[in-house]
């Protein structure tokens, strides 16, 4: 098939290398600018579970890689969802796919919705993570770290879901089964309740830049407070009639941990993987991305449903004192989405189209 990647990003070159080895045709656009240019001289190069040399093309703008794409992979991080959905919605065509890795705070919804007031009929799939782990080594070499091996995904239209559930599986390998709706998915992804515990916890560190690996700092506190946000999200999920796995279940179907408390998990993955390093930048995505589309969107839809968030209140109010940022105003998905006016009822019948 020919594919799309909009993303230049660990994840996206991850995405291209892998899907590229097993046989499609791939084009990747950079919508913050030239980040893939590298790739129109020289090969993309992977290395970790996958060592490849693949070929893949590189588009200038939105609209040339919609053109002759059969499947879209957005692969940018979530703050930069709304945008480059806007830059791609004039271009979609009838019958096109497009997957979102991964989605959170609805923004498959919106595409759906806006592609819709446009009279275009596509198909949106999203995970509620990502299928690879990685970082990217150089514009054109990436280390794939993990290839989880179960994964959700949900569909808008929900009745095609089958299919949805069939593309991904010739994409990526067997690994995916069929989720309640996006509202499912957005719910599945941990790392918001995971990553801002874990970054406000160990701010000095950060902010020092220091090295520091990750698992090990997952201290038994720690995850003491990550285990009430992930309680939290829980609650949510069964508010609005659905079920998402525990952080624990997370980390077991997709690192194959057996430790069955998160701080043991955290120790098991630290003894086994020595990593990944956490964030040394003030601005990581722990907080710029986890906390705007993942921690205040959980608010968001505990005001619909009546589910307390005190947990995950706590840790937003931390992360904007700590680092003055109005984090409310930087999500650009909720006044669109108009989450505000919503209740459990008319949500549900929104996501279940």
């Amino acid at each position: 098939m020919n594919i799309g990647i909009v993303g230049s990003g660990a994840v996206a070159l991850a995405s291209a290398a892998w899907l590229a080895h097993r046989g499609h045709k791939i084009k990747v656009w950079s919508p913050t600018g030239h980040n893939a240019d590298a790739l129109r001289d020289a090969p993309l190069t992977a290395s970790g579970v996958l060592t490849a040399e693949v070929r893949v093309e590189v588009a200038d703008s939105a609209a040339a890689l919609a053109q002759d794409a059969d499947v879209l992979l957005i692969a940018v991080i979530v703050n930069g969802h709304k945008r480059v959905m806007d830059d791609l919605i004039p271009h979609l065509r009838d019958g096109q796919t497009v997957i979102i890795s991964s989605m959170s705070s609805l923004s498959a919804l919106y595409l759906a919705e806006q592609t819709r007031q446009r009279n275009c009929d596509i198909t949106v799939a999203s995970f509620g993570t990502t299928v690879l782990t990685a970082r990217r080594q150089s514009d054109t070499h990436v280390k794939i770290m993990t290839c989880r091996v179960a994964l959700g995904v949900s569909s808008i239209p929900r009745q095609r879901s089958a299919a949805v559930v069939s593309l991904c599986n010739e994409l990526f390998g067997d690994r995916f089964t069929p989720q309640d709706h996006a509202l499912t998915s957005a719910l599945t992804n941990i790392n918001p309740v995971a990553h801002g515990p874990l970054a406000l916890y160990n701010w000095t560190r950060i902010e020092r830049g220091e090295h520091w690996p990750q698992y090990h700092y997952m201290t038994s506190m720690v995850s003491s407070a990550i285990k009430k946000l992930d309680a939290e999200r829980i609650a949510l999920a069964n508010a609005f009639g659905t079920q998402v796995r525990t952080i624990e279940q997370h980390f077991a179907q997709s690192f194959s941990t057996s430790a069955d408390n998160l701080s043991g998990i955290a120790d098991e993955l630290h003894a086994s993987r020595g990593g990944p390093p956490g964030p040394t930048d003030v601005a990581t995505r722990f907080l710029a991305e986890d906390v705007p589309f993942g921690l205040i969107f959980n608010v968001a839809l505990g005001r619909i449903a009546g589910v307390d968030m005190s947990a995950t209140q706590a840790i937003i109010g931390n992360a904007s004192l700590i680092t003055n940022r109005d984090f409310v105003a930087e999500n650009d998905l909720l006044e669109p989405l108009n989450l505000a006016g919503e209740t459990v009822t008319g949500l549900l019948s929104r996501v279940n189209q």
